[in-house]
């Protein structure tokens, strides 16, 4: 017996948050100079790893549950955003069912060509690391893949909102992402 039947009528997300810093996550209190020697304490490599361990660890997980979903979703902000991506892009195992990126930084566009999957794009239009061109080009490449582009909002704008206009801008990337991914992990 599953555990889902327990519960007739309800749907359950099981989400996996890897540490993929391993307890060594960048903060604002360290000085804008150190980034790049920081970022190399976590080489792409292992980050890569990790994520593809997580992903055949919950798939694994889910579906000997007997998971109501369709697939595996995967969701990024900024260079986790751009993780999404790479992870999308080289999904040989058809884990994925989709996957949403809020304005990812630091992936290659042209990686775009390999993604099977619908992907939801959320940036703003005055966000210098997820430029709005890059985030068309993907969605242009991508089929399913729908871009949101948020007018006068910058990078972060969804978890540091900074104005009432920044927070409901955000309020509404939530909801976009939480019916992206009810229309495309649950079977209709």
């Amino acid at each position: 017996m599953s555990i889902y039947e327990n519960f007739p009528g309800c749907v359950f997300c099981s989400v996996l948050v890897p540490d993929l810093f391993r307890g060594n996550p960048w903060s604002k209190q360290k000085s804008k100079e150190k980034f790049e020697e920081w970022r190399a304490t976590h080489p792409p490599d292992r980050l890569e790893n990790d994520i593809d361990t997580s992903a055949d660890w919950l798939s694994h997980a889910l579906f000997e549950e007997g998971a109501v979903t369709k697939g595996l979703g995967i969701v990024g902000f900024c260079f986790g955003g751009g993780k999404v991506i790479q992870a999308l892009a080289r999904d040989t195992k058809g884990r994925y069912t989709t996957g949403v990126t809020f304005y990812g930084t630091r992936f290659d566009p042209a990686l775009a060509v390999q993604i099977k999957v619908p992907l939801l794009l959320i940036t703003g239009d005055k966000d210098p690391l997820s430029p709005v061109d890059v985030v068309r080009q993907v969605e242009s490449q991508v089929k399913g893949a729908q871009a949101r582009v948020y007018k006068g909002r910058g990078h972060g704008f969804v978890h540091m909102p900074e104005s009432v206009e920044d927070d409901e801008d955000a309020e509404d990337a939530f909801e976009a992402t939480r019916n992206w991914l009810h229309d495309h992990l649950l079977p209709q």
